[in-house]
């Protein structure tokens, strides 16, 4: 019995004499305060503030530099839209730089003549409708007068209006914002002569800068590069054609109408139309029917109606007839695609997004066009706007073929049906002997 107790649980706690004890889990006596800091957590943290530090400092950057960006933007296209002919002058032997610099004089001379013209003819008639205003002002009452049975008086309209506190406060808003005038008139020169600059650089050194951009771009991307290059060129060039076009064929149209009606200036006023209708997008017909309705009013009411029918008339023709066709020939861009590009580049630039959008949209298309692979589409009648066999067209020939067959009339669709209701008599009657016998 005392061997027994000793070979139980507390035998088996024992060790021998002279025997190391048996291996087992450290046991630490003090518990740790805390766990030190890892070696990467410092350098991660200093990282993380390095890279918002430099994004505030870029987005603030990009903030301060928008305009200028936009400038530089529109230089670009406006070199693009100038390359063909600096091009052709060079391929001629003439300098790259004194091609550039004869065309952007051209379009100087040319732009600032037109403006001169126009400013004269704008202040002539300015000055003709305020002498006249009076007398279109007495004619209107009458009118008023007789057709509402109203006792109104110029006199007392304009008292009224010389007396009312909104012209007061016009007036008043009038004369301190004209140093803001003055400040934007100087801020759009200021732009005006920076995208010169940088558009005259571009389209001058356009090979200097194709070249240096290539350099640093392995072989397959340079050739990329200088196809996009290509595209871009060549897009931007057929959108300033075919609006160069359109221009033409509008400022014709117009012109030949206000001719027919006697109204003064008429070259000027149809150079005015052809231009602003075309190369201001969305509000360009707007402005550019504005002013010979305002003329064509000083000759007769009647005659400013008649100018809005025709640019409402004219409108339509240009967007439905002659703008696709055009533009099919020069862009290659959908009508649908084109209005949602201004509309775009309008919400994301303003009017510069409206003026770059297309030719950058088509630029795209045609580059991707490039590189997107095409397939050739199945012969389906789906794809070609027809209905499958189990549409409603189908359903709806089964049922006449039906009816015809119920006809007593139908030659071959009756005598079917005759023998088939033969058969089926035969049949009947079989049975009704048959169960007659038994």
């Amino acid at each position: 019995m005392a061997a027994t107790d000793e070979t139980g649980p507390a035998g088996q706690n024992t060790t021998v004499p002279g025997t190391p004890p048996p291996a087992g889990p450290p046991v630490d006596p003090v518990p740790r305060a805390s766990a030190r800091m890892p070696r990467w957590l410092p350098r991660a943290m200093v990282l993380a503030l390095a890279l918002i530090a430099v994004f505030q400092l870029g987005s603030w950057a990009f903030h301060q530099l928008t305009g200028l960006l936009i400038n530089v933007l529109i230089a670009f296209f406006l070199a693009l839209a100038v390359e063909p002919a600096v091009s052709w002058m060079a391929a001629r032997g003439v300098r790259r730089g004194l091609g550039t610099f004869l065309v952007f004089v051209s379009v100087l001379v040319v732009g600032a003549g037109f403006v001169t013209l126009l400013g004269s003819v704008l202040a002539e008639q300015i000055i003709k409708i305020v002498e006249d205003f009076p007398q279109y002002l007495d004619s209107l009452i009458n009118w008023i007068n007789v057709h509402f049975h109203t006792e109104l008086r110029r006199v007392d309209i304009q008292e009224n209006l010389l007396r009312s506190d909104w012209l007061r406060t016009y007036v008043q808003n009038s004369a301190t914002g004209v140093l803001d005038v003055s400040a934007q008139v100087l801020g759009g020169l200021f732009r005006l002569l920076t995208i010169g600059l940088f558009s005259f650089y571009f389209a001058a050194d356009g090979p200097r800068l194709r070249r240096t951009i290539c350099s640093v771009l392995p072989p397959a991307r340079q050739s990329e590069v200088l196809r996009a290059w290509e595209i871009a060129v060549n897009k931007t060039g057929g959108y300033i054609y075919s609006r160069g076009l359109m221009a033409l064929v509008s400022g014709l149209a117009h012109y030949v109408l206000l001719e027919f009606l006697d109204v003064p200036y008429a070259p000027v006023l149809a150079v005015w139309v052809g231009l602003v209708s075309q190369f201001i997008p969305t509000i360009g017909t707007y402005l550019a029917g504005a002013l010979p309705m305002l003329i064509a009013f000083t000759v007769g009411p009647w005659y400013a109606v008649w100018v809005l029918v025709f640019v409402v008339v004219y409108q339509q023709f240009e967007n439905y007839v002659l703008q696709p066709k055009l533009t099919a020939r020069t862009v290659d861009i959908h009508p649908a695609v084109a209005f949602g590009s201004v509309i775009a580049g309008t919400a994301l630039l303003g009017a510069v997004g409206a003026l770059v959008a297309i030719p950058a949209v088509a630029t795209l298309q045609a580059f991707l066009g490039a590189y997107v692979k095409r397939y050739d589409v199945t012969d389906d009648p789906r794809v070609h706007g027809h209905r499958g066999s189990g549409g409603p067209g189908a359903f709806g020939r089964r049922v006449r073929g039906l009816w015809a067959q119920r006809r007593p009339e139908s030659g071959g669709a009756g005598a079917a049906g005759a023998g088939a209701a033969g058969a089926a008599g035969s049949g009947v009657g079989a049975g009704d002997g048959g169960t007659a016998g038994a």
